[in-house]
């Protein structure tokens, strides 16, 4: 075993009354700065779960997007500040994030979906927003919305390749 694969596995803890491995979570301030981090947390987390390429990109994209939401809208655009907390859980047959926040909240689940239609005109004659909502939710099997409190949680659920 290698250095980089001593690491991956210092980043799982393996729960023992389930078969489920649990990531450590990432938490990052709530600003353009941690999208970085919270890609290459993304990008672990689908390597572990041994996502195939494509699914591990739709899955960054997904995140990346929310995430950028998150940071944009809930905390920079309402004069707020604070963190965006990540958690992986992979289990037989899926790999599940979620993001939380304590932005404005925002459940994007209700957002007006992006009509097929309007994805097939040229871009001046489509309306500015969304596409990235509709990304998000396109991009992985699953998407969820909660609200826990005073906390945002956007959960994404990707299916994992069958042995």
């Amino acid at each position: 075993m290698n250095s980089r694969q001593y690491r991956r596995l210092d980043l799982v803890k393996k729960i023992k009354e389930e078969d489920v491995s649990l990531m450590e979570s990432l938490k990052v301030s709530g600003t353009l700065e941690s999208l970085s981090a919270i890609a290459k947390y993304v990008i672990a987390a689908a390597s572990l779960a041994g996502l195939e390429k494509k699914a591990s990109y739709k899955l960054r994209l997904a995140v990346d997007e929310i995430a950028t939401n998150i940071i944009t809208h809930g905390y920079e655009d309402a004069g707020r500040e604070g963190e965006v907390e990540l958690q992986a859980k992979i289990d037989d047959r899926t790999l599940t994030i979620w993001i939380e926040d304590t932005g404005v909240a925002y459940d994007p689940t209700q957002k007006e979906a992006v009509e097929e239609e309007m994805l097939n005109k040229p871009l001046e004659e489509r309306p500015i927003g969304g596409l990235g909502v509709y990304l998000a939710m396109e991009g992985v099997d699953k998407f969820l919305y909660e609200r826990v409190g005073d906390r945002n949680r956007n959960i994404f659920v990707v299916n994992r390749p069958s042995s």
